[in-house]
């Protein structure tokens, strides 16, 4: 266990730091069993529980308790931890009573690879189970974490099969929460730093009909936890006054523009919303009217097949709908639809206005969550999981190209399939036979826990400096290195499969067709039929619209932005215009080049974009407008280059079938009349 203990030091340490930070009042004592000596108050009046020393009694969380676990004794002995829970469960019941019932709480954390005592009444098994209905009784829960992974290597393996069988009877009798941890940053999870009171959102009926409805309770299963709230500090309190608060407090006043000695009172204020060039005024009172107050209640909508409800569409928090405790009606009806959407593999799809008067609705889906007790009336009831759907505004839409409309040369060969399946295999978090590392219920927010532990440095130092990020914390951050070192082989494979080039910042880029100007025909009609360039070699030029100079290279960086779904139709929109100036302002032709090389680039950031109307529609527009402006000679010259529509082998979206986009709409310029 001692390879263990600076680990089990931080994260004891760290729930007192919470403790100090969200539940001041509350109070700790710290029981250590294994020692070499022994002090607990059950020795001098029974006898027995050598080895387990109380090092700190029940008393408010200070600083003393924090420095008290940051600096645990090595034991010498061998640890019995019946002894413990009983010596802690003792000091409990001397400091409480039998008040405060169910806010007494004991945190169990050893290896389990020491042999218990021969018990000298009964067996070990009942003498667990008599523990247990004496902590049932005085309301104390209890959670066990067990330290595994390495520590147990060498351990006896029937001894440690004992030790979980008597915890199991722990958790079997008691409200026990019974945890194996492999490595250091799960420990970091298991423990309960922060207990957060379980308020319900929505008491009320599922109302499947206006006929049907089920009592039930819904409560928030998770929701991000967020620094604590800072507060403004004074320093021109008295130095010497040990009561002073150092609130600030804030007061707003409102002056009139037009006289700025005028403070404009509540009344006479009015809350304004921008609308084009103006501002228009919504007094509080029109706001209420214009609120819309929806009627409290959870509604089902209907029920639809898991596969038509996507993943990233989830929003928000996630909610726990569980049937009221102690009704058998809504605990049987709740289990009967959930076990029923499981075996059809359907979801439903429910309205939800939690409070009265509240300004919103939600939508949601509703999962099924089956209990794994055979008991459907146990303390974990068959329930459902609710996540927010979003409505239209909520949804954003950003646009890109699909692989399987890139050429053959762009795909991944089989080797490289290979390669990527062998890395994703070795690098797997969750190997058979093994725990899954990173599990979100046992991994702590990094940047969470850094601060916790560099505000308690600052209570003690002003002056101190940041400290680098735990070891244990770092390992959550960055990938694990042993683990790289173990699969090198497989990832040098991965790297040797793909050739890698650089791509330096701020380079000037040539043309899509690879020349800045075409100086024959026929290197016109080799762009034409080129692979599709990377367009997205010019995300890093900060383009807002397409210049006069060099259009095309204007118009790659413009349709590569990615800061916004509105930058692909506003740089297509540019180009076709930009082509319609150069064509109609040509003096003998001598833009057509230039206007080529634009609908070249069009075409291409068309079939990338999977926009091919966009450019097929343009196509058949120019040539119309042509006609109108009296410009046959540049339909001539398209006609020399054959340029053609945009196909459905090149863009899936596309209407036209290869052979009509070839021959059905390949620009020819018209017979002259003499």
């Amino acid at each position: 266990m001692h390879p263990a203990l600076s680990e089990i030091e931080k994260v004891c340490s760290m729930l007192v730091h919470k403790k100090l930070i969200y539940s001041k009042y509350d109070e700790v004592g710290i029981v250590l069993f294994g020692t070499e000596d022994t002090n607990n108050e059950l020795t001098t009046e029974v006898g027995g529980y050598q080895h387990v020393v109380v090092l700190k009694n029940i008393k408010v969380v200070d600083g003393d308790i924090v420095e008290a676990l940051q600096q645990l004794p090595r034991g010498t002995t061998d640890g019995d931890f019946l002894d413990a829970v009983i010596v802690g469960m003792d000091v409990l019941v001397k400091k409480f009573g039998v008040t405060n019932k169910g806010k007494k709480r004991v945190c169990l954390i050893t290896n389990a690879q020491c042999q218990i005592k021969e018990s000298d009444e009964g067996t070990k098994e009942e003498q667990v189970t008599t523990i247990a209905k004496q902590m049932t009784a005085h309301g104390i829960k209890m959670e066990s974490i067990i330290m595994r992974g390495k520590l147990s290597q060498d351990a006896n393996k029937g001894i440690m099969d004992e030790n979980d069988r008597l915890l199991n009877i722990f958790s079997k009798e008691t409200s026990t929460r019974l945890l194996y941890v492999e490595n250091p940053i799960s420990l970091f999870g298991a423990l309960r730093t922060r207990n957060i009171a379980l308020v319900t959102v929505f008491r009320g009926h599922l109302e499947i009909s206006p006929k049907l409805s089920i009592k039930v309770m819904v409560y928030k299963k998770t929701t991000e936890e967020k620094f604590p709230s800072m507060k403004k500090y004074s320093d021109k309190a008295p130095p010497n006054d040990k009561f002073a608060k150092h609130e600030v407090k804030i007061d707003y006043e409102h002056k009139s523009s037009k006289d700025p000695d005028k403070v404009v009172p509540p009344d006479q204020r009015i809350k304004g919303y921008p609308y084009g060039p103006q501002i228009v005024p919504i007094s509080s009172a029109e706001w209420e009217a214009v609120k819309f107050k929806p009627e409290k209640g959870v509604k089902l909508m209907g029920f639809t097949d898991s596969s038509n409800v996507f993943r990233h569409h989830y929003m928000k928090d996630v909610y726990v709908f569980l049937p009221e405790p102690g009704n058998t009606r809504a605990m049987i009806a709740v289990s009967a639809v959930a076990r029923a959407m499981k075996e059809m593999n359907k979801v439903a799809i429910v309205r939800c206005v939690w409070r009265q008067g509240q300004a919103n609705v939600v939508i949601g889906v509703l999962t099924p969550n089956l209990s794994d007790k055979e008991n459907i009336f146990s303390v974990q009831p068959d329930s459902f999981y609710l996540n927010v759907l979003p409505f239209a505004e909520d949804v954003r839409e950003f646009q890109f190209p699909s692989f399987t409309n890139f050429p053959a040369s762009w795909q991944p060969n089989g080797q490289q399939l290979e390669a990527a399946a062998n890395l994703i295999k070795t690098l797997d978090l969750a190997p058979h036979g093994q725990e899954e590392v990173l599990l979100p219920d046992f991994t702590p927010n990094p940047v969470l826990e850094r601060f916790y532990r560099y505000l308690e440095l600052k209570s003690k130092d002003p002056d101190v400096a940041v400290p680098p990020l735990d070891g244990t914390l770092k390992k959550i951050t960055e990938p694990d290195t042993d683990l790289l070192l173990q699969n090198k082989s497989e990832i040098d494979s991965f790297c040797r499969s793909f050739e890698l080039k650089g791509n330096p910042l701020k380079k000037s880029r040539r043309l899509l067709g690879g020349k800045r100007s075409f100086s024959n025909d026929e290197e016109v009609k080799g762009n034409i039929t080129a692979q599709p360039a990377n367009l997205t070699g010019n995300a890093s030029v900060n383009v807002g619209k397409i210049g006069d100079l060099t259009p095309v290279q204007y118009f790659e960086a413009l349709i590569s932005r990615r800061d916004s779904p509105d930058w692909v139709v506003k740089a297509i929109n540019e180009m076709k215009n930009k082509i319609f100036d150069l064509v109609e302002d040509s003096h003998e032709g001598d833009n057509y080049p230039k206007a080529l090389e634009c609908l070249v680039a069009l075409r291409k950031g068309c079939i990338l974009e999977q926009e091919p109307e966009q450019f097929n529609d343009f196509l058949k527009h120019l040539w119309n407008f042509c006609q109108e402006k009296n410009l046959p000679s540049f339909c001539e010259y398209l006609a020399s280059k054959e340029l053609t529509l945009i196909s459905k082998t090149e863009a899936i979206d596309s209407e036209n079938t290869d052979d009509k986009a070839r021959k059905g709409f390949l620009v020819k310029s018209e017979p002259k009349v003499d």
